[in-house]
């Protein structure tokens, strides 16, 4: 059976960001959990060990974008022996700044009093690309949406989480398994000075710029998105396939 894969989405967003990837996991299982609204990322980790334990999951191949990349430093921390890989989507290891705090807290406490209606405005911008705000309408309007029917309370408290994760960088170096580092080429959260920073301290990592594509960059470039994972994912197998027979080997067989 093809190794399991666990898709962390971005925030304030839902699994239903990860629709245009489901196809190509055809053959995969696949665990979309909700990981919005926890108090602490440590916490929305342990509901991720909790949802993979109910399915018998020993390993999986972790799949973070933004928020998700996060979560798979805390997963990591706790419970590396879980991993079969994994994919750091426009992401970063490096913690808020004091001033990406201070804002963090103040649009909590914003969220708390008026709701979603102002989210949009406020973020928009540095959530999609140039590219993707020039030519693509729809998905413009799609990410809108996606963050007005977001719930306010939950939106709030993961707001808090996201501006008091602790600082990741000490981990790069002890991630043993295969890491994919996805970045848009027009990222402005996390840009590729982040991503490059992370891969030049994983030891087995490869990294790649996804054109055209902002902080959301499996929804603005799909293909390129796609392709990728779909390379990492057919890298790993053969480094399983191939485990098997170096195992055989010296077993006799």
């Amino acid at each position: 059976m093809s190794v399991p894969v666990v898709l962390l989405h971005a925030f304030p967003y839902s699994p239903a960001m990860w629709e245009a990837q489901l196809k190509l996991l055809e053959g995969h299982p696949v665990l979309l959990p909700d990981i919005l609204g926890f108090e602490s990322l440590e916490k929305a980790a342990a509901h991720v060990l909790v949802e993979m334990d109910a399915r018998g999951w020993q390993k999986a191949v972790f799949v973070g974008l933004s928020m998700g990349g996060y979560l798979i430093f805390r997963l990591w921390n706790l419970e590396p022996e879980r991993f079969a890989g994994m994919v750091l989507a426009d992401t970063r290891a490096t913690p808020d700044t004091p001033e990406g705090v201070r804002m963090r807290l103040e649009q909590a406490e914003r969220v708390r009093k008026e709701g979603m209606p102002f989210f949009p405005q406020a973020t928009l911008g540095g959530h999609l690309g140039a590219t993707t705000h020039a030519r693509r309408p729809e998905l413009v309007a799609w990410v809108r949406q996606a963050q007005l029917e977001a719930d306010p309370s939950r939106v709030a408290k993961s707001l808090e989480a996201l501006a008091y994760r602790t600082d990741s960088v000490p981990l790069l170096s002890s991630i043993s398994v295969p890491a994919l580092v996805l970045v848009g080429e027009e990222d402005t959260l996390t840009p590729p000075a982040e991503a490059r920073l992370m891969a030049a301290q994983i030891p087995d990592s490869r990294m790649l710029i996804i054109p055209e594509a902002g902080h959301l960059a499996n929804l603005e470039n799909p293909r390129a998105f796609n392709t990728a994972l779909r390379g990492f994912l057919c890298e790993l197998a053969q480094m399983q396939g191939q485990a098997v027979v170096e195992g055989q080997r010296r077993l006799g067989f």
